[in-house]
C-alpha cells in the first residue's frame, strides 16, 4: 500500500478546486492532474513509486496516495514504463472511480497482463482501453487528441493534446524532438506544453548494475528544440525533479529559450504546484 508523504491535503485541494477555465497540477516526475471549470478531472501519468533503489532513486515525496482519489474522470498514460504505467499508483484510482484507462497498446499489456489490475484490485476488464495515434477522445468538456512521440526507449509511446474552450495543453510523455512536432504545432495552438527534461547521468544497468552513460530525457537543447516546434506559449519542463543521477536546473532554460521565438514563457514549477489555462 502506498503511503504518502503529505496526507491527502493535495488530493482535496484537487477535487475542491473551482478553476476559471483549466487548472493542471504538477504531481512530479511526468504525473499532472488536469481539471476543467465543469469539473472534469483527468490524471496523467501519475506514479507513485519509490523507483528500483539503488537503481531509480526517487528524490522527491509521493505527494498523494491513491486509496484517497474519489474524483477522476480518466487516467491516461503515455507509454509502458513503470513510472508512466504502475499498479499500485492507478489501479486505486479506477477502482474507486470508475474511470477508464487510456493508454497506447504495450501500456495496456502491462496493466492487464504483466501487473495483473483486473486480478488485484478491483478494476473491470472494459475499463482499460487501447489507444492509437490520430485517436480523439471525447473526456467531459475535454477533447483528447492522441499524437505521436518519440521516445526510443519505449516500445509505443503518445503523446496527448487537451484542447479546452480555455486553452490546449501538450503532455508529451518522455519524447524527444520529432519532425512530427512541426505538424502538431501547425494544427493546434498549444498555450502550455509539458516536456521531459533532465541531465545525463550514471545509472546502474538494470541487469549488470553496473553505472552505465544514461539520456531518458530531454537536454536543454532538445527541450526548446521540441518547444519550439509545437510553437508553444508556455513550456512547463517535467520529469527533472525524479531520479538521483539525472535531476537538473530547469531555471538554466531561460538561456536556452532566450534567441527562439516559442516558448514565449516558461512555466517553472515543482511537486504539487498548480497552473491555470484561463
Amino acid at each position: 500500500m502506498i503511503r504518502s508523504d503529505w496526507g491527502d491535503w493535495l488530493v482535496r485541494d484537487v477535487e475542491d478546486a473551482t478553476p476559471d477555465g483549466v487548472a493542471i497540477w504538477y504531481l512530479g516526475c511526468n504525473g499532472f492532474v488536469v481539471k476543467g471549470r465543469e469539473g472534469t478531472t483527468i490524471y496523467v501519468d501519475p506514479y507513485l513509486g519509490l523507483g528500483d533503489p539503488p537503481r531509480t532513486i526517487r528524490m522527491i515525496p509521493v505527494p498523494f496516495d491513491p486509496d484517497d482519489v474519489q474524483a477522476a474522470d480518466a487516467v491516461l498514460a503515455t507509454h509502458e514504463h513503470t513510472d508512466h504505467v504502475h499498479g499500485p499508483s492507478q489501479a486505486p484510482i479506477l477502482a474507486n472511480t470508475g474511470a477508464p484507462f487510456y493508454a497506447p497498446d504495450d501500456s495496456v499489456a502491462v496493466a492487464r497482463e504483466e501487473e495483473a489490475w483486473t486480478d488485484e484490485w478491483d478494476v473491470a476488464d472494459d475499463q482499460l482501453t487501447d489507444v492509437v495515434e490520430s485517436d480523439t477522445l471525447e473526456i467531459g468538456e475535454f477533447t483528447v487528441h492522441v499524437e505521436q512521440a518519440n521516445d526510443p526507449d519505449a516500445t509505443h509511446p503518445v503523446s496527448y493534446v487537451f484542447e479546452h474552450e480555455a486553452g490546449t495543453f501538450f503532455h508529451g510523455g518522455d519524447t524527444k524532438p520529432t519532425d512530427e512536432f512541426e505538424r502538431i504545432g501547425d494544427e493546434y495552438a498549444i498555450d502550455l506544453a509539458a516536456l521531459a527534461f533532465g541531465t545525463v547521468g550514471q545509472i546502474p544497468d538494470k541487469r549488470t548494475r553496473d553505472p552505465k552513460r544514461t539520456r531518458w530525457y530531454n537536454d536543454e537543447n532538445q527541450i526548446v528544440e521540441c518547444a519550439a516546434a509545437l510553437e508553444c506559449e508556455r513550456l512547463l519542463p517535467s520529469h527533472w525533479d525524479m531520479w538521483k543521477g539525472l535531476t537538473a536546473d530547469p531555471a538554466a532554460l531561460h538561456h536556452h529559450a532566450a534567441s527562439f521565438d516559442h516558448p514565449r514563457r516558461l512555466e517553472l514549477v515543482e511537486i504539487g504546484d498548480r497552473v491555470d489555462l484561463s
